[in-house]
């Protein structure tokens, strides 16, 4: 182990996080997932997260605890807000401020701890929902931002901040997870899930995840309410 190299996953226990872990540990890496208890309403997707890094043997998994919900400003953090049930324009109510970037912060961290080189991010481009912290410009301007920042990168081992995921449709990832043997009926995707995990098939993150499954010609093993 001491020989293998070493990543970090963000994993949020969803379909998109569960997949990513399955391809990394695949690459040959020592897998370390994080999750975060940041005030989501969906908190059922941290179980998840756990099933998840449990099932795929990962090295560590670690729940960091953030006060997101002290800020609001949307429908995953504010229970005055509601979670959209049909698609909408522009950036959804779902979007969380700064979460992407506050995640990934800590997961360099981390990484630097580690002597891990290799940061990895489950976010897409094709089916981002048009949060602007899953774009492609984002993740480059993150991982120049690692190397400026850190000891690491200042004496020139640095990082990559890696978004394989990234120009997959959900239907590509959702075949990828199968043929590397994710268990989908694990993962928990909806962002107004119950606390038994069971999901509601009317959000966004729902409705994307079952046009995946459907897509690739795979049935989806989500419970609902």
């Amino acid at each position: 182990m001491a020989d293998q190299k070493r990543a970090v996953i963000l994993l949020s226990g969803g379909l998109d996080s569960a997949t990513l872990v399955a391809m990394v540990r695949a690459e040959g890496y020592s897998c370390y997932t994080m999750s975060f208890d940041y005030g989501q309403r969906h908190r059922a997707e941290l179980e998840a997260a756990v099933r998840v890094a449990q099932d795929l043997g990962v090295v560590e998994h670690k729940v960091i605890g953030l006060n997101l919900d002290g800020i609001g400003g949307s429908a995953l953090t504010d229970s005055t807000i509601d979670v959209p049930e049909s698609p909408t324009q522009g950036i959804p109510v779902t979007y969380v401020p700064a979460r992407n970037t506050v995640f990934l912060s800590l997961a360099l961290g981390w990484a630097e701890v580690l002597n891990a080189r290799d940061i990895f991010i489950g976010v897409n481009a094709l089916d981002y929902n048009g949060y602007p912290d899953c774009r492609p410009a984002f993740v480059e301007a993150f991982e120049r931002m690692a190397n400026l920042a850190t000891k690491a990168g200042v004496e020139g081992q640095g990082f990559r901040i890696r978004a394989p995921l990234q120009n997959m449709s959900k239907a590509a990832i959702v075949k990828a997870g199968v043929g590397l043997g994710v268990d989908y009926s694990l993962t928990v995707s909806c962002y107004q899930a119950d606390n038994d995990g069971r999901a509601c098939g009317k959000c966004d993150s729902c409705r994307l995840r079952a046009e995946g499954f459907q897509m690739a010609g795979i049935t989806d093993p989500t419970r609902y309410f």
